[in-house]
């Protein structure tokens, strides 16, 4: 699942930062570099506070205290696993 796919007020754990999408060299993805320099990595929870009202785009992003505009190609870099509601 890709963190583009979850909905509004969802939370989830992040898997991994994918570096190739659609034939990209793994090698130069500085758009995952930065994601991760961000802070988007492995075992990190995330939530989607909102989405763009044309598309989805961009999405609102917040990791720990900090929230994100993402757009949905950035977000497709990013696999997840959703979180179980306690």
């Amino acid at each position: 699942m890709r963190l583009y796919d979850l909905k509004a007020k969802q939370i989830a754990i992040i898997r991994k930062v994918s570096r190739t999408t659609d034939g990209e060299s793994a090698l130069h993805d500085v758009v995952a570099s930065r994601l991760e320099t961000l802070g988007f990595v492995p075992g990190t929870k995330v939530q989607v506070i909102t989405k763009g009202i044309f598309g989805g785009d961009p999405i609102l992003i917040q990791v720990g205290f900090t929230r994100f505009a993402l757009r949905k190609s950035e977000a497709a870099k990013i696999e997840i696993e959703q979180a179980v509601s306690a």
